[in-house]
This record gives structure tokens, C-alpha cells and sequence, in this order.
């Protein structure tokens, strides 16, 4: 019953194995909504014993493959020591790995042979590959589920029922309208991501309309933008200054999903 629309780009996973045992949720949320998002899920409490608690002691880690051959699912231990939760990423195979661990472990311990990167590498491959996640990429009240590509990553059930949004959400799914999505973008050069606002828009060399810049880093990005356009030439209009930029389809998307 929890609201649909509020809670998308939070990821569940479910901590207990079997119904015999008490249930035991985690969620990955924002750390900037974790207040509201608390508040939200409280309202739906309804006097069951539910209890909702922040994990502050714990830290969330994406472990991607490398490029090298053996970088595969196989070569990674099934449930190594320290790890609370070592998954597959829902949303994609693309995205490796799920861990969450204790606060201060020693991730070259859980995982032999891995190397330790910063937040901007993992940005840098989920802009890659067109991932969204967090209030830049899905504006709270703004971001539609399927222009955001969430059936795609496991994010929308059509079977469920029911929540706020269902009826227009699997009408649409299913009649196949969907002009608009998240793509991952490309510029030239480095941008000063600081420098551009919100929702930047983004048009065609004639000048037409194409979509909206969400966010991204260096040289990518990921934007929302019209199928219609997404082969033409594009530019990011900030302030009266043009900076070109090129999108692109997915790989790991179904091959009818750009249609």
C-alpha cells in the first residue's frame, strides 16, 4: 500500500530467507531523503508492529566487474565474510554487485584481488550506461517510472495492485506510448557540472525541443530526452551558450525499447 510515485529510485532487499522467519527488509535509498522517506513509510505503519529504523552503521559498496577476463559472477564468492548482503544489483546486470557491510570493513578482505575506487568512478559507469538513481536523476513528483526506465530494471510490477499511478503506468507499458526517456549522454570535453541548473533544457540544431539534462560528470551524463531526436544533432543550451552532446541506446536495454 506504500505509495508508488514517493518511493521511486529506493531499492529493497529482502534480509530473511524463507516466510518462516520474521521479515526483515532493507532499504537503499538517497541519504538526502532518508528523513522524508521515514516519515512516508510511518504513515502507512497503521499500528503493525513495524519497525522502522535507520542503519547508520552500516555502508553501502557497488562492486563492478573489470574489463579483464574472470571479472564474471563466478569468480566472486557467494557470501563472503563481513558482508551483511552481497547481491546482484536488481536493476541491471551491467551493475555488478550489491555489499553492504559493517561501517570500516576492509573491502580488499571481503573481496580478494579488488580494487578500491571513489564515488566518481561509480557515477562515471552508471552514467555510462544510462542508470539512474537519486533526486537529480528522479526528482521526487517530477520522474515518470517508465520514462525512467524503471520496468526495464526491475522497478515496476504489473501485476501488483494497487498503487497510486498503476491504472496510467500499465496502460501505457502496455499500448507502448512512451516518447521520452533516460539516456546516457555524451559531450566533447569536461563540463563544469556546477554551472548547470537544473533540468537545463536541451535542443535540436534547428532548435527544437529534445529533452532535459538531469545530471552527470566530466564528459557524462544522463538525460531525459524525446525518441524522436535522439539521432539528430543535439546541444545543451546554457544561458545562450551551445554545448553539443550525443545520446545513445543502452545495450543492456531490450532490443524493442527504443522503438
Amino acid at each position: 500500500g506504500v505509495c508508488f510515485s514517493d518511493l521511486v529510485g529506493v531499492t529493497f532487499f529482502r534480509l530473511h530467507e524463507s516466510t518462516e522467519e520474521e521479515p526483515h527488509i532493507l532499504l537503499e535509498c538517497d541519504s538526502s531523503m532518508l528523513d522524508s522517506i521515514q516519515k512516508h513509510l510511518k504513515l502507512y505503519k497503521i499500528r503493525r508492529k513495524v519497525d522502522i529504523t535507520p542503519c547508520l552503521d552500516l555502508s553501502l559498496w557497488a562492486v563492478i566487474p573489470g574489463e579483464q577476463a574472470g571479472d564474471t559472477a563466478s569468480s566472486l564468492p557467494k557470501c563472503p565474510d563481513q558482508a551483511l548482503l552481497f547481491t546482484p544489483d536488481p536493476r541491471t546486470e551491467v551493475m555488478g554487485w550489491r555489499l553492504i557491510a559493517k561501517k570500516g570493513a576492509n573491502l580488499s578482505e571481503i573481496i580478494p584481488g579488488s580494487q578500491v575506487g571513489n564515488v566518481q568512478d561509480y557515477h562515471r559507469h552508471r552514467y555510462k550506461q544510462g542508470i539512474p538513481e537519486g533526486v537529480k536523476d528522479l526528482p521526487p513528483g517530477v520522474a515518470l517510472p517508465l520514462e525512467s526506465n524503471l520496468a526495464y530494471m526491475n522497478g515496476i510490477s504489473f501485476t501488483k495492485g494497487c498503487y497510486i499511478g498503476q491504472e496510467l503506468t500499465a496502460r501505457t507499458h502496455h499500448m507502448g506510448v512512451i516518447r521520452k526517456r533516460l539516456l546516457p549522454v555524451t559531450f566533447p570535453a569536461p563540463l563544469p557540472t556546477d554551472s548547470i541548473p537544473e533540468g537545463a533544457e536541451i535542443l535540436t540544431e534547428s532548435g527544437k525541443p529534445a529533452g532535459k539534462f538531469r545530471a552527470g560528470g566530466g564528459q557524462l551524463g544522463i538525460a531525459l530526452l524525446r525518441l524522436a531526436h535522439i539521432h539528430e544533432s543535439l546541444c545543451l543550451n546554457l544561458g545562450g551558450d551551445k554545448v553539443k552532446l550525443s545520446a545513445n541506446t543502452p545495450e543492456w536495454w531490450p532490443k524493442t525499447a527504443a522503438k
